[in-house]
Parts: C-alpha cells; sequence; structure tokens
C-alpha cells in the first residue's frame, strides 16, 4: 500500500503569504519561504505554494521567489498561478519546482495540459481545480461546477468530466479544491473528493476544509484521496505537521513518517 501524504500549501499574494475563506476576505499573515522552511523541517511531505492573483492579473509568477523558496526547503516542491505555456513551466522547473500546477489557462485552452506533460513529464504536471457545488443540470450533472481566476469566474464545466479530460490530456496528478470548504476548517467536501478520486488513476490531492487531525483522516478514507492538503490549521499554529502526522499514522494510516 503506497504511503498518504501530508501537503502543506501556501497561498501567495504579493510575495506574502496569504489565507482566505471561500477565496474571499484575503489577508496577508507571514513570510511564505520562511514558513516553508519550518513546515519541511516539521515533516510534510510536500509544500505547494500558489500565486493567487497571477492569472487573474495577467502576470508571469514570480521565479524569484521561486528560487529562493527551492534552495530553503527539500521534498517536492509544487508552484502553480500563472502559468499559462511551456515555457512558463520550464522555467519553474529551471527554478527548482519539482511540478507545476494549471488551472485557469488549462481551462482555457486544454492542449496546455498535453504540451506541458510532454516537455516536462506527466509526472511533474498537475491540473489544480478549484469547485463548486451547483444545482446539478444536463450541462454539469455531477453538481460541481469548475471556476476559474482565483474562484471568481464559473465556467460551466462540470468538474467530473473536466477530472477525467484533465488525466485523458497527460496530466500526472489532480488537485480537487473545494471553494465551499475553502478555509471554513469544517471539513473537506469528501463526497466531491471521493466520486473524482473513483473515477480516475491517477493521485488526487483533497483540498479546502480541514480543520482538525479528524478531517484528513475521512478525507484519506471515506474520500479515497492521495493525499490531503492543509493550509489554515498549520498557519495558526494549531497543529503541527508532525502532530497531524503522527495522528493518521496512529489510525491505521500508512504516512512517511520523515522527521
Amino acid at each position: 500500500m503506497l504511503s498518504k501524504r501530508l501537503v502543506v500549501c501556501l497561498d501567495v499574494r504579493g510575495g506574502k503569504l496569504a489565507k482566505s475563506i471561500r477565496f474571499a476576505d484575503t489577508k496577508d499573515i507571514g513570510d511564505p519561504v520562511a514558513r516553508a522552511r519550518q513546515y519541511y523541517e516539521d515533516g510534510a511531505d510536500e509544500i505547494v505554494f500558489y500565486d493567487i492573483t497571477a492569472s487573474r492579473e495577467n502576470r508571469d509568477i514570480m521565479i524569484e521567489f521561486v528560487e529562493k523558496a527551492a534552495s530553503q526547503i527539500f521534498i517536492p516542491f509544487s508552484v502553480g498561478g500563472g502559468i499559462r505555456s511551456v515555457e512558463d513551466a520550464t522555467k519553474l522547473r529551471n527554478a527548482g519546482a519539482e511540478k507545476v500546477n494549471v488551472n485557469t489557462a488549462a481551462v482555457l485552452r486544454k492542449e496546455l495540459i498535453t504540451e506541458i506533460a510532454d516537455a516536462i513529464g506527466s509526472q511533474s504536471t498537475v491540473l489544480s481545480m478549484d469547485i463548486r457545488r451547483v444545482s446539478p443540470t444536463e450541462k454539469i450533472p455531477s453538481g460541481y461546477e469548475i471556476v476559474v481566476n482565483g474562484g471568481i469566474a464559473p465556467m460551466g464545466i462540470d468538474a467530473l468530466w473536466w477530472a477525467k479530460e484533465g488525466e485523458r490530456l497527460g496530466a500526472g496528478e489532480l488537485v480537487v479544491n473545494s471553494i465551499d470548504a475553502d478555509g471554513t476548517r469544517d471539513n473537506y467536501e469528501i463526497k466531491l473528493t471521493r466520486m473524482i478520486a473513483e473515477s480516475v488513476g491517477i493521485p488526487v490531492i483533497a483540498s479546502g476544509g480541514a480543520g482538525k487531525p479528524e478531517h484528513l483522516y475521512d478525507v484519506l478514507t471515506e474520500g479515497r484521496a492521495d493525499a490531503a492538503l492543509v493550509a489554515s490549521i498549520v498557519h495558526y499554529g494549531e497543529y503541527t505537521c508532525r502532530q497531524l502526522k503522527e495522528y493518521l499514522h496512529g489510525r491505521g494510516i500508512k504516512m512517511r513518517m520523515n522527521f
């Protein structure tokens, strides 16, 4: 049985660590590079940086920031936000990112997934999906819709269809981020995560809603996720990465006890 992973997400805005609730009321809460180093030393399996305003502002991600972060952490390091071309993805890989996350640009031109996967490998190409609940329709039968540009632009695309399409196009991993659960700390969107995890053959990272260790257990078991992404509960000092992994290990979840 493969180990489950604990992934720490750092949303970055203007070079500062930021946090929001349901993609709104965003506040700056610290230095993302220093925090990344802290989480690496505390046992996180992976760090994800999202430049949360790059797509909305139609600008490139900050390469200098990526280089600085990559020099401080020595675990898989994934970066997303503003990636619109193979050149963008290659620059990030050269700057030290092990994986790149595509989101808005891939929704607008899905061939981008294949182009990046062909250039840097499927294992380094992550499709990140921001998803909200809607009433099921003929166009969105799953009841979950893809939203882009930092959660402000609904696309009328069914999330389950897009997950399968992302895998077909070459993505090696999916991030399933629930807008409805984001920052609430009320638990992950278990139904959504399980629906997607059971429909694809690539790893699924559950994102949005972690508030206590039990929530990670729920999404890794009932939700069938391969990894649990956390943010608020470690950013605000409620739990450490070590404590979360020890809890999961104690409940029978196979974890990499890398500390």
